[in-house]
């Protein structure tokens, strides 16, 4: 059985101005730098045999302070990017309550078909292996519904640098 940690990047410059950040790189705050740390910290005794990241920066950044203690290389993968909200991508979040969607954003059917496949890449890639993997918030609730056999609005939010384990 492979142990899945997974990981919520750490609190960003858009988190707290409320924009959406979807597929941008994004800026981890001090606060986020520091959320990492102390995830690093709870997980610096645990043998990890992988870290695998979006390769989105702010979830490359705060996986990079994780594995640090552990001195090991990151994987990263667009598996684990965020949804690509395509045109409200960079609007202020509040403003977008009640406004049309765009065609660019990308479903939620196509969103889970990812997150299908970031778990059969994790489950093949690593058997029997405890890895730590850092996404974003909808993509790690994909992930989680996927896993769990649950509609998406049935799997509760992830704060900043949240942890969940998954045994696969």
């Amino acid at each position: 059985m492979t142990t899945l940690y997974l990981v919520r990047h750490g609190e960003t410059v858009d988190n707290v101005n409320r924009i959406m950040q979807g597929q941008t790189q994004g800026e981890l705050t001090e606060k986020g730098r520091e959320q990492a740390r102390e995830v690093a910290e709870r997980m610096a005794a645990v043998h990890i045999a992988a870290f695998v990241s979006s390769d989105l920066k702010r979830a490359y950044d705060t996986c990079r302070i994780i594995a640090a203690p552990h001195g090991m290389d990151i994987l990263t993968t667009p598996l684990l990017r965020e949804r690509d909200w395509g045109g409200f991508t960079g609007k202020y979040i509040p403003d977008l309550k009640d406004a049309e969607w765009p065609d660019d954003i990308e479903t939620l059917d196509a969103l889970r078909v990812r997150a299908a496949k970031f778990l059969d890449f994790i489950r093949s890639g690593f058997p029997s292996a405890v890895v730590l993997a850092v996404g974003h918030g909808i993509i790690n609730k994909a992930v989680q519904s996927v896993f769990f056999d649950k509609p998406m609005g049935e799997i509760k939010p992830m704060a900043n640098a949240e942890v969940r384990v998954l045994e696969l």
